[in-house]
């Protein structure tokens, strides 16, 4: 048995090590375990873009019926791999119950206060840890080749703007005169101002350097076998030996839900997958990160590289790369990009976001336990909401006043 410690972290992804900053600033003893290394997860490969503007849910009127129509095209943006899964099927129809209006409005209301304390908390917080990963204010565009799409957006706008996300209607002929990355087609574009970008893989390990400087242990190639929760704390049982401490945060995404099986604690999440490619930068590039709506692909551009990806399937834990989803990256960015692709391709990666039922993160105290603590179900926005999520957890686990209302977030709404 290993020294007992204050707080237990497992996962060292975005979630993990933000929490586990947060805690220490606010004053505690934080050791992370991490059954890779940092960052090896969905923190690693996704577009790194800091979005109040993906308030909407995936839960959302008419998303069951896309679904069913595409569950039989390997390269739908949204695809459910038929096969026998109970855990799955369970999920899918939780997940339709809140396809609809008012749940997706709550949902909405619910991502938009973590998504902006979020955005708003990114300078200070990088700047005060000192991690460089060109983090940039640079908005976010997203390009219609339809109309009918770019009309049918109004209603999410005029929901998103109530909320006080600033959106900008652009017409077609407009944008291209600003863009000349594009290609001819355009119909129009929204853009969302107050968006950032930042490198994520550079993000997380900058996480992980600021989080050693503070003084916390991480734990890497430790995999997290069970977990058992004792009168005065917690005791895990690990590749590395026994570990026990005072209070336990779980915050392993998309794995939260086996892990807290030792538990009998159900978390009602799946791993959607996610695919990207990285390139070397091309000649011609977008000002702007953008997604190419009709094809669900996101297109991010760092100084030091250029990024495709998106799509999410959900296929359970499968590990291949799926080159049919890898190719219609590619392919979405030849209909709209003149140059797709940039000189040499450094890497092909795929991650499992962590969904839950109503695509809103599931943050807090676990029902029926004392010492346990959820961090998960960030979908694909975990890098946008991770200061917020980290200083939310720090302050209902030290209990302290919390900083916005935790009550959307609390996993004892699935109870």
């Amino acid at each position: 048995m290993n020294a007992r410690d204050d707080v237990l972290i497992v996962g060292g992804g975005v979630i993990g090590l933000a929490s586990g900053i947060a805690l220490l600033q606010a004053g505690r003893g934080v050791r992370v375990l991490e059954a890779g290394t940092a960052g090896c997860g969905s923190s690693h490969g996704n577009c790194g873009t800091i979005t109040p503007s993906h308030a909407a849910p995936l839960a959302a009127p008419g998303t069951v019926a896309k679904a069913l129509r595409w569950m039989l095209m390997p390269d739908a943006p949204f695809r459910v791999s038929p096969r026998i899964d109970p855990a799955l099927w369970r999920w899918m129809i939780d997940f339709a119950r809140h396809c609809n209006r008012p749940d997706w409005l709550h949902a909405m209301r619910a991502r938009s206060t973590i998504l902006e304390a979020s955005r708003d908390a990114f300078p200070e917080w990088l700047e005060t840890l000192g991690i460089d990963c060109e983090f940039e204010a640079s908005g976010v565009d997203y390009i219609y080749r339809d109309r009918a799409d770019f009309d049918a957006f109004e209603d999410e706008a005029t929901q998103l703007r109530a909320l006080g996300v600033a959106v900008e209607r652009i017409d077609g002929a407009d944008y291209l005169r600003q863009e000349p990355a594009l290609r001819e087609g355009v119909v129009g574009a929204i853009r969302f101002p107050g968006d950032a970008r930042l490198r994520p893989d550079r993000y997380v390990a900058g996480l992980a350097r600021a989080f050693r400087a503070l003084g916390g242990e991480l734990v890497e190639h430790c995999e997290v076998r069970a977990i058992e929760e004792t009168g005065d704390g917690v005791r895990v049982d690990t590749s590395q030996g026994m570990f026990a401490g005072r209070d336990l945060l779980l915050a392993t995404g998309a794995w939260s839900p086996l892990l807290a099986k030792s538990l009998r604690l159900r978390v009602p999440v799946q791993p959607g997958k996610g695919y990207s490619i990285t390139y070397s930068r091309p000649s011609i590039v977008p000002r702007t990160p953008m997604v190419l709506h009709e094809r669900s692909v996101c297109v991010t551009v760092w100084d030091s590289g250029f990024r495709l990806g998106s799509t999410m399937e959900f296929s359970g834990y499968d590990r291949s790369l799926n080159r049919v989803r890898l190719d219609a990256l590619e392919r979405a960015a030849r209909e709209y990009l003149h140059e797709p692709v940039g000189p040499v391709r450094e890497e092909e990666w795929y991650g499992w976001r962590p969904v839950s039922v109503d695509d809103v993160p599931i943050l807090g105290r676990a029902p029926g336990h004392r010492h346990l603590w959820l961090a998960t179900g960030h979908g694909m926005l975990g890098v946008s909401m991770s200061v917020a999520t980290g200083q939310l957890m720090s302050d209902l686990i030290c209990g302290l006043p919390p900083r916005f209302d935790p009550a959307p977030y609390a996993p004892a709404r699935f109870a």
